[in-house]
C-alpha cells in the first residue's frame, strides 16, 4: 500500500477533555417556561369556573347537565394539553376544577350545600378526574401533516 492509509474513525478520533453533559430534565422534571407562567394562571382560573359551573348545572338538570358538565370538563383538559403541548397543561385546569369542587363540597352553617344528590355528586366528583387523569396520560400529541418530522423545527 502507499503511504496513505485510511485512518478508522473510532480509533484515532481527536478526543475532548470536556466532561460529558447531563440530559436536560423533560416533562414535569424540567423547569416552567416563564412565558408559560400567565397561561397556566389563566388554565387555573378557568378550571375553576368550570368546576363552579358544572356543579351547578349537574345539580339542577341531572341526567343531562352532568353529560354536559363532565363534556365541558373533559373539552377544558383536553384543550389546556393541546393549546401547551404539555401534561401541565392538562394538570392545572384539573387542579383548578377539583379545588372549585372541594370548596362547594364544604356547604354553609345552615346545613345545605351545592350538589343536589349524592349519586351525581359522586359520577361528577369521578368523572371529571377520570377524565383529568385521561388527558393528561395521554401519549405523544401527534405531529402536524405538514411536519417534516424532525423535532425542534
Amino acid at each position: 500500500m502507499s503511504g496513505r492509509q485510511r485512518r478508522r474513525a473510532s480509533s484515532e478520533s481527536p478526543r475532548t477533555n470536556a466532561p460529558p453533559r447531563s440530559p436536560e430534565p423533560s416533562g414535569l422534571a424540567a423547569p416552567p417556561n416563564p412565558r408559560r407562567i400567565p397561561l397556566y394562571v389563566g388554565l387555573a382560573v378557568l378550571g375553576a369556573a368550570v368546576g363552579l359551573a358544572g356543579t351547578l348545572v349537574q345539580a339542577a338538570l341531572f341526567p343531562g347537565g352532568l353529560l354536559l358538565a363532565l363534556a365541558a370538563s373533559a373539552g377544558l383538559f383536553y384543550g389546556g394539553r393541546m393549546l401547551t403541548r404539555t401534561q401541565l397543561g392538562a394538570l392545572v385546569p384539573a387542579v383548578g376544577w377539583f379545588i372549585a369542587v372541594i370548596v362547594l363540597l364544604g356547604g354553609r352553617p345552615e346545613g345545605d350545600y351545592v350538589f343536589g344528590e349524592e349519586i351525581g355528586l359522586a359520577l361528577f366528583m369521578l368523572g371529571g378526574m377520570a377524565a383529568a387523569v385521561i388527558c393528561a396520560t395521554m401519549s405523544r400529541l401527534p405531529y402536524p401533516a405538514n411536519d417534516t418530522g424532525r423535532p425542534g423545527t
